[in-house]
């Protein structure tokens, strides 16, 4: 680990009530059919764990996995996608749980190959978002925080695999 923390930008605290709101926002918007809760992994397990105990429905989970990072801290615009949900996606609410929306590249792939699975609907929950993705061309309707245009880690997001591990958001500095 080379690199250190150089602020926290969201504590333990402001993170977990912000899931509480989320997860009765989610339970509101879908009050009825198959609710299948789509992790993007390795940055959104933390969240996601913490979201879904929060959603007073019936849900299912999954995990899709793409990279466009690597070593680097900014992405490099070739999405990879590494791990394909095994759950049938057609006629249910998806919703795609990510960590941050950044440029928009990884999550508008990955839109795009899930609306052709015929889901119901098909929306975007994000812990944080950078509010700079020009190449989004969807909605992100649930948004944890916005987030400053600062290379952000900690509950789940990641350098070169370290700080995952950490309860808050920091900025790496």
């Amino acid at each position: 680990m080379g690199r250190a923390v150089e602020r926290i930008a969201f504590d333990e605290t402001a993170i977990r009530d912000r899931a509480r709101e989320l997860g009765a926002e989610i339970t509101a918007a879908y009050p009825d059919g198959e609710l299948l809760v789509l992790g993007l992994l390795k940055g959104s397990f933390v969240f996601l764990a913490d979201l879904v105990r929060q959603i007073q429905r019936p849900l299912h989970v999954d995990f899709l996995v793409a990279s466009s990072y690597g070593e680097a801290t900014v992405s490099s615009g070739n999405v990879r996608l590494v791990y394909d949900p095994e759950t049938k996606l057609e006629g249910k609410h998806i919703l795609l749980v990510e960590d941050i929306v950044d440029s928009g590249r990884t999550l508008q792939k990955l839109m795009e190959l899930l609306r052709v699975r015929g889901p119901r609907s098909l929306e975007i929950c994000a812990l944080l978002h950078k509010r700079i993705a020009t190449e989004l061309h969807h909605e992100v309707r649930f948004v944890g925080f916005d987030a400053p245009s600062e290379f952000l880690v900690g509950y789940g997001l990641d350098h070169a695999e370290d700080f995952r591990h950490l309860p808050y958001v920091a900025s790496l500095r």
